[in-house]
């Protein structure tokens, strides 16, 4: 009787580390993801090295910053159009996007083609 309630213990014991050890893993994962996300908004690199490539964009009016961030990922200029989003609603600040056509290049950096969107930057806007 009295060895099955120590080995009744030491199974609670080692269960209760193990769950620790697995809570622990999986908040490590989570914050490492997160943070890699995070990093990834302020310093994601153009998707190609100079000279890139030209590709055609037309930005319509009303178009939503998912479906920009969706067209691009389409189009190749940018690895993941969700995290184009999330960085569009970070740098477009006061400025609104300007539709019209637009000739963006693979080797620009996300900062880069927001500041041509928006008209900070000289470009063809066609209407």
């Amino acid at each position: 009787m009295k060895s099955s309630k120590m080995a009744l213990g030491i199974l609670s014991s080692v269960l209760s580390i193990l769950m620790f050890v697995l809570i622990l893993f999986v908040v490590l994962r989570a914050g490492t993801a997160a943070y890699d996300f995070g990093y990834r908004i302020f310093t994601e690199p153009a998707v190609d090295k100079e000279p890139g490539r030209d590709v055609s964009v037309r930005l319509r009016d009303g178009m939503s910053q998912e479906g920009l961030g969706s067209l691009l990922e389409e189009k190749g200029l940018v690895e993941n159009g969700f995290l184009f989003s999330i960085q569009l609603r970070l740098f477009l600040g006061d400025n609104e996007l300007k539709s019209g056509n637009y000739t963006l290049n693979t080797s620009q950096t996300s900062e880069e083609m927001i500041q041509i969107l928006t008209g900070e930057e000289t470009e063809e806007a066609d209407e």
